[in-house]
C-alpha cells in the first residue's frame, strides 16, 4: 500500500513487517511541528510524542519525578547564572583590589573598572559559545554526562577564582566558568523536551526562562547582601557551596533523560495512541515484537555513560548550528533573545553606577531592586507559560485538532507591549532622576519579557524543530551572547554620548522591531518553514532518521 503525504513534507518510504506481510509506508522523517494534537472526533487530547510501554522512557515517569527533574533543571540554570552577574554590584571594590592604584587617584578608577568588566562581559560570552562544544557531546553521548562534567568545571572554577590574586590568573578562571556554566543553560531545554508532553511544555519552559533571569537577578541581591558586612570573596565562597550542592543532587538523582523512541505510525502518518492498535488501522511499531525491557534500578539509573545516542558524525553536529540561523524561525528567536537578554545584559552592566549616581544607593540597595525582576519573571511564568500553552490549544482546536507551531505565537502580543516599555521606563527614569520605583519598575517588566516573550519564541521553535532542539537552542543562546558581549562594550559610551534616554530610547524602538515580526510569522510561517526547508544552503541542517522522536 503506498501512500502519499503531500501536506507534510519531506517524507520517506519505508518498510515495515507486520502481521506477516510486507506494507510499504511512507513515514514522516520531517514534520516540522506540523502535528494532529486533538483528535478529530472526540478533541482529546493526543499525547505528542506517543509514549513506548518502557518503564525507563522518561515520558512514563511519574508527576512527581518529572517535576522533581524540572526542579534540578531550574536549580541548575539559576546556580550556573548566579556567578555570571552577581558580583558586578561589587565591580567597584573589585576593581580596587586588581588595581591598587585606583583608591589613590580617583582617575584611574574608571579605566580599572573597565578591565574589571572583562570579568563578567567574558563569562557571558563563553556561556554561550562554550556550547559549540557541549552541544554536539550532548547530542551524541546524552545529558547526564555533560551535566556533570560541566558542572564539575564550573565549581572547579569558582575555587579557582575565590583563591587567585591576580588579574591574569582570575581572568582565565572566569573564562573557563563561563565555559563550564553555559552547558546547563542550553541542555535545558533538551532535558524539559525529553521529559514532558507537548501540552505540557510551555509552562514548564517558562519555569526555566524564569530560572534563567531569576539566577541573574538573585545573584545579584545575594551578591549586594553580603558586600555589606563581607569582602566580595565571600560572593564565591556562597556560589561553590551553591554549585557543591547542585553537582551532588544531579549526580545522585538526575537520571538520563534522552531515550532512543521507536517511531509508532499509522497509515495516515501521524503518532498514534496505543488505544488504536485494535481497529483496522491498527498502529505499526517498528519495536512491536521487542520486549518489554525491565525498569533500570537505582544504581543503574546512576551509570554516568550509556551509550551514543545518535550515528551523525561528530562533524555534523558541530556544523549544523551554523547553518540554523538561515532560517526565519531560528533567526527570528535569536534576535528576541538578544533583545531581551542582551539587552539586560546592557542594564546590569552599569545598573550599580546608574543607581548609585542617580539616587544615591549603595551597591546593596541597588540589589534589592532586582526584587522587582524577580517578581516580573514569576509574572512572566504565568503569561508565557499557561497562557501561551492555552493560546496554542484553542487555535488547535479551531485547527480541527492539528497544531501548528505558530499557534502559540499571539501570545508574543505582551512582550510587544512590555519590553519598549520597559526600555523607556528605566532610561527616563534614572536620566530625569524620577523616584526609583521609576526604572525599578522597568527592571521588571523587562525581566517579564524575558519570560514570557522569549519562552514563547524558544517554545516556537522547539516544536518546529524539535528532533535538532539542541542545535537550535544553541543557535540562538550563542547569538544572543555575542550581541550581549558586543553590547557590553558600547553601552556606557553609548549612554554618555546620546544620555539614557536617546539611548533606552533606541532600544525600545529595536526591540520593538523584532518582536512585532510575530504577526508576519503567524500568518506566513508554516509556508516559510516548508520553503527555506528545501533551499540548498539549508541542506545541512536536515537530521538523520535516528534522531526523530515523534512529533
Amino acid at each position: 500500500m503506498e501512500v502519499e503525504n503531500s501536506d507534510l513534507e519531506p517524507t520517506k518510504t519505508v518498510q515495515i513487517d507486520a502481521t506477516e506481510q510486507k506494507l510499504n509506508i511512507t513515514k514522516r522523517i520531517h514534520t516540522l511541528g506540523s502535528v494532529r494534537h486533538r483528535h478529530e472526533h472526540t478533541g482529546q487530547i493526543i499525547l505528542i510524542p506517543t509514549p513506548s510501554k518502557d518503564p525507563n522512557d522518561p515520558l512514563n515517569w511519574s508527576k512527581r519525578k518529572k517535576y522533581y527533574s524540572a526542579f534540578i533543571i531550574c536549580l541548575a540554570m539559576m546556580i550556573c547564572n548566579f556567578l555570571a552577574a552577581g558580583p558586578t554590584i561589587a565591580i567597584v571594590e573589585t576593581a580596587m583590589e586588581f588595581f591598587p592604584n585606583s583608591k589613590l587617584n580617583p582617575n584611574n578608577l574608571g579605566p580599572a573598572i573597565n578591565k574589571t568588566a572583562y570579568f563578567f562581559t567574558t563569562t557571558a560570552l563563553l556561556q554561550g559559545t562554550g556550547n559549540l562544544i557541549w552541544m554536539p557531546l550532548v547530542n551524541k553521548y546524552g545529558r547526564r554526562p555533560i551535566y556533570i562534567i560541566s558542572y564539575t568545571v564550573y565549581l572547579a572554577c569558582a575555587i579557582w577564582a575565590s583563591v587567585t590574586t591576580s588579574y591574569g590568573s582570575f581572568l582565565a578562571s572566569r573564562i573557563l566558568m563561563g565555559f563550564g556554566s553555559g552547558a546547563a543553560e542550553t541542555m535545558a531545554p533538551l532535558s524539559i523536551a525529553d521529559i514532558f508532553f507537548l501540552h505540557e511544555r510551555g509552562l514548564v519552559m517558562a519555569m526555566y526562562t524564569c530560572a534563567l533571569v531569576s539566577g541573574v537577578s538573585g545573584g545579584i541581591i545575594i551578591s549586594g547582601l553580603i558586600t555589606i558586612n563581607h569582602p566580595w570573596r565571600v560572593i564565591y565562597d556562597v556560589a561553590i557551596a551553591l554549585i557543591a550542592l547542585t553537582l551532588i543532587l544531579a549526580f545522585f538523582t538526575f537520571p538520563e533523560t534522552v531515550y532512543i523512541r521507536p517511531i509508532e505510525i499509522d497509515a495516515d502518518h501521524e503518532p498514534t495512541l496505543s488505544e488504536k492498535c485494535d481497529g483496522p488501522t491498527a498502529m505499526l511499531s517498528e519495536s512491536s515484537t521487542s520486549s518489554i525491557p525491565p525498569k533500570k534500578s537505582y544504581l543503574q539509573s546512576l551509570k554516568l555513560f550509556s551509550g551514543t545516542y545518535t550515528e551523525e558524525t561528530f562533524w555534523r553536529l558541530v556544523i549544523r548550528p551554523f547553518a540554523l540561523i538561515l532560517l526565519p524561525p531560528v533567526l527570528w528567536c535569536s534576535l528576541v533573545q538578544s533583545v531581551t537578554i542582551g539587552f539586560i545584559v546592557a542594564v546590569t552592566s552599569n545598573v550599580a553606577s546608574a543607581y548609585a549616581t542617580a539616587y544615591n544607593m549603595k551597591p546593596y540597595e541597588t540589589g534589592l531592586c532586582f526584587i522587582a525582576a524577580i517578581i516580573g519573571a514569576l509574572v512572566g511564568i504565568f503569561c508565557g507559560g499557561y497562557l501561551g500553552d492555552r493560546t496554542a490549544d484553542f487555535f488547535t482546536k479551531r485547527n480541527g485538532g492539528i497544531r501548528e507551531p505558530e499557534m502559540r505565537l499571539p501570545a508574543m502580543m505582551f512582550s510587544l507591549i512590555s519590553t519598549p516599555l520597559s526600555l523607556i521606563l528605566y532610561g527616563v527614569g534614572i536620566q530625569n532622576k524620577l523616584h526609583w520605583i521609576c526604572p525599578t519598575v522597568g527592571l521588571a517588566l523587562l525581566n517579564f519579557s524575558i519570560v514570557q516573550g522569549t519562552n514563547v519564541a524558544l517554545v516556537y521553535t522547539i516544536d518546529s524543530y524539535r528532533p535538532i532542539a539542541g542545535e537550535v537552542t544553541l543557535t540562538t543562546m550563542a547569538f544572543k551572547s555575542a550581541f550581549g558581549f558586543l553590547l557590553s562594550f558600547y553601552t556606557n559610551p553609548w549612554i554618555e554620548q546620546s544620555g539614557y534616554v536617546n539611548a533606552y530610547g533606541a532600544m525600545a524602538g529595536i526591540s520593538a522591531a523584532v518582536l512585532i515580526f510575530w504577526v508576519p510569522l503567524y500568518i506566513w510561517g508554516k509556508r516559510v518553514r516548508h520553503a527555506t526547508w528545501h533551499w540548498r544552503v539549508t541542506s545541512y541542517v536536515h537530521w538523520d532518521e535516528d534522531r526523530e522522536v515523534g512529533e
